[in-house]
């Protein structure tokens, strides 16, 4: 549908969205499997260029180039003081889930607070819209506790869990392994630094992990499925941590043994989103070129296409898709 293009209020700015990836949030609010208050536009995975600001706005003008914290947390809460807006008690989201969502980035502007801007420099759109995903990857990889030379198992190698790996190789995991049922993601998981790749599906994953490696020090699921989450933590050695990453169906639940977790010592942690400091990082590493995001996007659309991305997700087709909302233009 068509709309009037937004205006900043004091202290907002007007950003034309030169691409905006995909991600299952918006898959997921497509499908009213996340409540929302309809209509509401999607797109929380956006980069672009500020053509307008409101009169309070010093730090960023007309041309800037800028990547978008798609949350706007309330700053007063013990949460945000800790400097955890990912959990944030009255946070806002644009685009993605939340308690109140507004219009997000699959449309060709978005009016943003001018704090959740981050400038990008030159790279390009399409590289800084991974600034999102990959700070959500990096809250992951704190909340593991990562250490130098530690073995890691993922679980999944959608665009997720190859970002997932890029992030843990530069916060120097030593082996890691990567378990994914389709043969083109494997490929592209050992060009983007897997030491081993496995195919679910062939064998049991516990006994295809001991072939490889005499421990799993970290375990992360990143596909969101309760017997994936089951099989992550099935492999994790004691002492080590499962790290549920993947977004799992509201009201499942899975089996834990917890004479295992207290006699082995194990930890098992959640990873929600994202925080001002994992996408401040997220930006940085993109600009320094250690993350590879051109061979995760397959297929890329205009905003008519916006549909057909849907479509193919549900299929498990490609990878990352990424909307140009202005080519058109």
């Amino acid at each position: 549908m068509d709309r009037e293009r937004p205006t900043p209020g004091e202290k907002d700015v007007i950003v034309k969205v030169g691409a905006c990836g995909v991600c299952m949030t918006d898959y997921h609010l497509y499908h009213g499997t996340f409540p929302a208050e309809f209509p509401v536009v999607p797109g929380h995975e956006s980069a672009g260029e500020v053509v307008a600001s409101g009169d309070d706005v010093t730090n960023f003008e007309t041309g800037d180039r800028v990547a978008i914290f798609p949350g706007i947390p309330c700053g007063e809460c013990d949460f945000c003081t800790e400097g955890k807006q990912n959990l944030c008690e009255n946070t806002v989201s644009m685009g993605g889930a939340g308690d109140e969502i507004l219009d997000g980035a699959f449309a060709e502007y978005i009016r943003a607070p001018a704090q959740c801007l981050q400038d990008i420099g030159d790279l390009s759109y399409s590289e800084a819209a991974f600034a999102e995903p990959l700070a959500c990857c990096i809250n992951g990889v704190d909340r593991a506790d990562v250490e130098s030379g530690d073995t890691v198992v993922i679980v999944g190698a959608g665009p997720i869990g190859l970002l997932l790996l890029q992030a843990f190789r530069t916060s120097g995991a030593g082996q890691i392994v990567v378990s994914e049922p389709i043969e083109r993601r494997r490929e592209i998981a050992l060009e983007l630094g897997a030491d081993h790749v496995v195919d679910p599906t062939e064998r049991a994953l516990g006994e295809q992990i001991d072939e490889l490696v005499d421990r799993v020090d970290v375990a992360v699921e990143a596909v969101g499925l309760p017997t994936t989450i089951e099989d992550a933590h099935s492999i994790t050695a004691p002492g080590g941590t499962t790290v549920v990453f993947g977004v799992p169906p509201q009201d499942e639940t899975i089996e834990l043994d917890p004479f295992d977790i207290y006699y082995h010592e194990l930890e098992v942690v959640g990873v929600f989103a994202l925080t001002h400091n994992t996408f401040s990082r997220a930006v940085t590493l993109l600009q320094g070129d250690r993350i590879e995001t051109e061979a995760l996007i397959t297929d890329e659309f205009d905003l008519d296409g916006l549909q057909t991305a849907f479509d193919q997700m549900e299929n498990n087709e490609g990878l990352k898709k990424m909307i140009y909302p202005n080519e058109a233009e």
